[in-house]
Order: structure tokens, then sequence, then C-alpha cells
């Protein structure tokens, strides 16, 4: 068993090297800022519009209210289910692990990432619910396998490509269901539940390779539960979704909020070493000035996409199944998602690691017996001492973030299956994604979270090539909601690829 996982993690740093290369992060970036010029800044220009129609309109029936329209959910629980796939263990560990290895520098990248970030996943969103369609089940299916083969393959000499890429994207996303969606996820939660929550008994127990019963035992608690809600179909995980999400987000800033207000001495000094090791990091990075920059942004992207996946092309296939006619619409919900994931929830993590003292931000050294898996929960110990109540509230916090993390992949992962194989054969991939949580329950830290970053990796070159080709069109439907909307203009609202669902959404927009 060591010997495979060995050879796994050796053909894992050959893909990730490439994926994560200098093309993959350029094309990341790149694509970011070419939304975000080409829309005029929107996320800023018009940041009271996307505000007013995100988190402004949570009191409206009908973007909080359940979607009596067949195999499709309310705007909120669009949103849920997508933070419920992006907030997850990225949020935690994730920014711990960037800031071990980066250093503080790297969460300046994170929120440089998030910025452009806001834009990339606005654009994917109003290409999704754009070339959305029914499928024989009378559900939306949308994604970037349908921009791709639909919207990239209509431009000339692009049909092949664009269905190619269309394939290729759907073969990653399942792939990365698995690995950021399942094994990387589980394999957090088990490692801080029985730090946490340990059951010596149990876990002084080895099953083979240093394994404990107890990693095992967990492993399947949380396989039997991802099985009752995901085999549901959307509508259960998106109930599921709008209860716990809004909950922990909630619960997890408050408690961030008191670990940051006791250390308030250190928050000044905290956003000096980020700003200032983004360009200057401290030596224990490693290598030259310029070697250590570029870790410093590789990690901050890197963490920045695991945590917000946007470029990814993954929440697209849950707003996709929004009630929403308009596109832009549903687009300033993704700009709402990534502000949510990384500028709020991301940035309380980073602050709580860095004023806390768990972190030496000159050295890069730990406190003692902490790892990075393990840093927010000291973090949070070293407040909460009281019966490592803090370290057991990370350990609830993570299961609660990771757990609905898994869930919205399965999503995903089936809409991804779907597109390949037909919608009558989505059972097949979620028993399959369902047994793989136990393989995250065994794995090592380090491998679970490499195979996430590369198929990440995989995902977002087929999606970005679409964004990029697709702007002009992005660029067409945001300024036309803006004429009739901001400006008050009579126009032909654009809101399908197809006539028919063009003709049937112009007839109930007013019901928005």
């Amino acid at each position: 068993m060591e010997s495979f996982f060995e050879k796994v993690a050796e053909i894992n740093n050959s893909v990730n090297g490439v994926v994560w290369g200098s093309f993959g992060l350029f094309l990341l970036i790149g694509t970011g800022i070419i939304m975000t010029v080409c829309t005029k800044v929107f996320q800023v220009s018009h940041i009271g519009l996307w505000w007013k129609n995100t988190i402004g309109s949570l009191f409206h029936k009908n973007v909080i209210g359940h979607s009596k329209e067949k195999g499709s959910i309310s705007p909120f629980q669009a949103l849920c289910t997508a933070l419920a796939a992006t907030v997850g263990t990225g949020n935690i560990a994730g920014v711990a692990a960037a800031i071990c290895i980066g250093g503080a520098g790297a969460v300046f990248w994170m929120w440089v990432a998030a910025f452009f970030g806001m834009m990339t996943n606005f654009s994917e969103n109003v290409l999704g619910i754009y070339y959305r369609r029914r499928n024989i089940n009378g559900e939306w299916s949308g994604g970037a396998m349908y921009y791709l083969r639909d919207g990239l393959g209509s431009k000339k000499g692009c049909k092949t490509i664009g269905k190619i890429l269309a394939v290729l994207f759907c073969i990653f996303t399942m792939l990365a269901s698995f690995g950021i969606g399942s094994m990387g996820q589980v394999n957090k939660i088990v490692a801080n539940v029985a730090t946490a929550f340990d059951v010596e008994a149990i876990s002084s127990i080895e099953v083979f390779g240093g394994v404990s019963l107890y990693n095992v035992i967990l492993g399947v608690i949380i396989m039997i539960l991802v099985a009752l809600i995901t085999l549901g179909g959307l509508k259960r995980i998106a109930s599921v979704a709008e209860k716990i999400v809004p909950f922990m987000i909630l619960l997890f800033i408050a408690g961030s909020l008191a670990i940051i207000g006791i250390n308030y001495d250190q928050i000044i000094p905290a956003f000096k070493t980020i700003f200032v090791n983004a360009f200057k990091p401290e030596a224990f990075v490693g290598g030259t000035l310029g070697a250590a920059i570029s870790a410093a942004v590789t990690q901050g992207f890197k963490r920045g996409v695991f945590s917000n996946e946007a470029g990814l092309g993954s929440s697209v296939m849950v707003h996709s199944n929004s009630n929403v006619k308009e596109p832009v619409k549903q687009g300033m919900w993704g700009i709402f998602e990534v502000f949510a994931d990384t500028m709020i929830v991301c940035t309380m993590t980073a602050l709580v690691v860095l004023t806390s003292g768990v972190f030496n931000a000159k050295t890069g050294a730990l406190a003692e017996g902490l790892t990075d898996a393990t840093l927010v929960a000291g973090a949070f110990n070293s407040v909460f001492s009281w019966g490592d109540i803090g370290e057991k509230f990370i350990a609830v916090a993570m299961f609660l973030f990771a757990f609905t993390t898994v869930l919205g992949w399965s999503h995903y992962g089936s809409k991804a299956w779907e597109y390949l194989f037909g919608t009558k054969t989505t059972i097949v991939f979620k028993i399959i994604h369902v047994i793989t949580v136990i393989f995250g329950a065994v794995m090592t830290s380090s491998l679970a979270w490499d195979i996430s970053d590369t198929f990440n990796g995989l995902m977002m070159i087929p999606n970005l090539i679409g964004v990029v080709v697709l702007f002009p069109l992005v660029m067409k439907i945001t300024r036309n909601f803006v004429d009739r909307k901001v400006k008050n203009k009579n126009e032909k609202p654009v809101l399908s690829y197809d006539p028919k669902i063009q003709a049937e959404a112009e007839a109930t927009l007013n019901d928005e």
C-alpha cells in the first residue's frame, strides 16, 4: 500500500508542476484581469448594484423561498450550495499551509487572486445561465462543458476543439470531485477530529501503514452521512446547505473575531507583515528573493483558488440550477461568493494565525506540537484553553466546512458524469464518490492535498480558455443588463442562447 501511494505521489508531482507552473498561473490571473478590465472593474464600479442584488435581497421571497420550478433551486440555495463546496478545509488548513510555506505574504496574493477572481466567477456564472438547458428529467444542466461545446464550439473552426475541451473538463471535474471534493476534505476532518476528540482505546490500534482504527471508523461514519444526503439529489443537498452554511460561517467569524479582539495589539503588525512579506518574504521561505516571492505568489494563488474556486468552473454547475432568468443576476452572486469566501473567511483565518502567536512570521516556526493542519486549532486553544475547547471548536468547524464541501462537489461531479454518460446513469457516479470518502480517511495529509491541487489546475485550463474566448459575449450580456436595469433603456433582454428558453424567460422576467 505504501509503495502504491509513493508512485501516486511521484506521478502527481510531475503533473502538478505543469498545471501550476507559469502557464497555469498566468492563465488564471490573466483571465481575471481581462474580465475586470472589459467589464470596467464591475466589482468596484457597480459594488452597490451587486451588493443590493445579493446580500441586500435576502429578505425577498423569490430569493430565499424554495423554488416550485422542477429541478431548480432559489438563488440563495444556489449560493449556499456553492459556498458549501468552496468554504472548506482550504479556508482553515489551506490558509495555514499557505502561510507556513509561502510566508504571511501569501495572504496578500490570496486577496489579489480573489479580487480578479470575482470577475472570473461572475463571467463563468453569466455564461453558465446563458448556455444552460433542461435534461431529460426537466432539471437545469449548465457548466463550462456547455459553454465550451456550444459557445467556443460555435466559433469558426472551433467545433472540434470545443467538444474536446468540454469532455476534458468533465473528466477533470470528476477527478477533482474525488480530490478536492472528497479525499482532501475528509482527510482534514479525520485529522482534526482524531486530535480534538481522541479515543485512545481505538486510535492506538493500527490497521495498516500507520493508519489507526479510529481513522477508519470516522471515515465510515462520514461516508454513510454523505450517502444519505447526496443520493437524494440536488434538492436535498441544497436544503442541507442552506441550513448549515450560514450558521457555520457566522459561527467561525464570531470565534475568529474573539481571538483577534483579544490580541488586538497584533492586528496592525499582522497586516504590515502581510503587505511587506508579499514583496520581501522572510528567509525561511527559502531561495533567492525572486524565488521566495514566487513561492509566496504561487501559494497565495493556489490556496486562493482552492478556497474560492474562481476559475475552476465548478460552482457554475450549481449556480446554473438557480431559478433566476437574468444571467447577470446569478453572476453577481458569484462575485459575492468569492468575496465571502476569501475576503472574509480566509482573512479571518489568516489574522487568527498571525495575531495569536502560534506562528512566527519571521522564522516560520510553529508553536510546539503544532503542524499546518492543526495551526488554527492551536490558535483557538491559546485563548479558549479550558478543556481544549478551542481545539474542539475548530474540529467541529472543520467538520462542517469540509463535510458540506463533499456534498457540493458530489453535485459537480454528477453533472460532469451526466454530460459524458447521460442523466440516467448519474447514480453510478454518486456511489463511486461516496466510496472515495474512505480513501481520504487513510491517505497521508500531504498527498491528499497535492492531488487536490493538481485536479484543480487540470479543471482550470479548459474552463479559462472558454471564458477568455467568450469574453465579448460576457461584455454584451453585462452591458445589456446595465443598460436596462441601471440606465433604464428600453432594450430586448439577452437571457439565453436558445430561442425557446429565451422566450420562456422573457415571459416570466417580471416575476423576478
